[in-house]
């Protein structure tokens, strides 16, 4: 699937923007259950609050991101989240914490 140009200027206003992709993404070594639960925590916290989660999100539904934080859910909570929803639905991504 080709991404527009347009497609990415949300990344602008983003929360992440400038923090270490470290935190949004699993280290090259391999990361104990704890050391991953206390960045994904970290990670998912600037994702709170941030201006465009919900561009985040859809964007990493559309394209099949397979890796990381993206609009404060994991690579499963992603998959979890596009079998519960319909294709229609995607384009409208509701957070399970607000449903």
């Amino acid at each position: 699937m080709a991404i527009q140009n347009w497609e990415w200027g949300w990344q602008w206003r983003a929360a992440c923007r400038g923090e270490d992709a470290a935190l949004f993404f699993a280290p090259n070594h391999f990361e104990v259950k704890e050391e991953k639960a206390a960045r994904e925590r970290r990670a998912k916290a600037i994702c709170a609050g941030c201006p465009v989660r919900y561009e985040c999100l859809e964007y990493a539904v559309r394209t099949g991101e397979a890796h990381g934080i993206w609009g404060g859910l994991n690579e499963l909570e992603r998959r979890v989240l596009v079998r519960q929803r319909t294709p229609a639905a995607l384009s409208m991504v509701p957070f399970p914490d607000e449903a």
